[in-house]
């Protein structure tokens, strides 16, 4: 199921979106400032291309100060614009009920979209089910 998912995530928009990641990490990796930025647009655009059979975990890096700092220098510049893309594509999809599983995968791309760093979508079958691991 989550591979017919895909697919169609990827032609009705999902692939665009994914595109949209990885140029937007492409020029954040022109500057040397921008490199981590960067890094974790294109990780979030590969992500992007097949959100349905993963979850959002948090890696062991993800109470780092450093990661917090780039968090926050994230979410102020352009983090919360990508989450508010993603809330509002959630919306209008859940007026259909075909729309409701792609609502879902834009839903659980919200938290990836803005506080990226320590953070990473993972297959279910290779997650370990570790509690306060899992953040959905």
């Amino acid at each position: 199921m989550s591979c017919l998912g895909n697919i169609l995530w990827l032609v009705f928009g999902g692939f665009l979106a994914s595109l949209g990641y990885f140029i937007g990490g492409l020029v954040w990796c022109i500057t040397i400032i921008g490199i981590p930025f960067g890094i974790q647009s294109i990780r979030i655009g590969a992500a992007n291309l097949t959100p349905f059979g993963k979850e959002v975990v948090s890696t062991p890096q993800a109470n780092s100060t450093l990661y917090l700092i780039l968090d926050l220098i994230w979410l102020v510049f352009f983090g919360w614009e990508i989450a508010l893309i993603h809330l509002i594509s959630a919306a209008l999809l859940f007026i259909t009920i075909i729309g409701i599983p792609f609502a879902k995968q834009h839903w659980k791309l919200i938290p990836v979209a803005l506080l990226p760093f320590g953070r990473e979508l993972r297959d279910v079958s290779h997650v370990s089910h570790t509690p306060g691991l899992t953040v959905t």
